[in-house]
């Protein structure tokens, strides 16, 4: 799935799909991120980043909380990630 692929969920009247929209979109940049940290740790990142790497990874521990966040929310909701 990509970013262009929620669009639909995004403009949903209802509130679960745009919850659903919300979740894969925090995913998707979620693990996009990991691959570059991974890649920027093995030296094998085709560019270097303006900020640290420590940066980067404290973006991806509050992402990965939010993500954490969100499917509990789900969870409690009845909503079906």
């Amino acid at each position: 799935m990509e970013l262009k692929d929620t669009i639909d969920l995004m403009q949903s009247d209802d509130y679960k799909e745009r919850f659903k929209a919300e979740y894969y979109q925090a995913k998707i940049r979620y693990d996009k991120l990991d691959t570059m940290t991974v890649k920027y740790e093995a030296g094998t990142l085709k560019f270097t980043p303006k900020c640290s790497l420590e940066l980067l990874k404290q973006q991806k521990m509050f992402m990965g909380n939010y993500i954490r966040t969100l499917k509990i929310r789900a969870e409690i909701e009845g909503i079906e990630l």
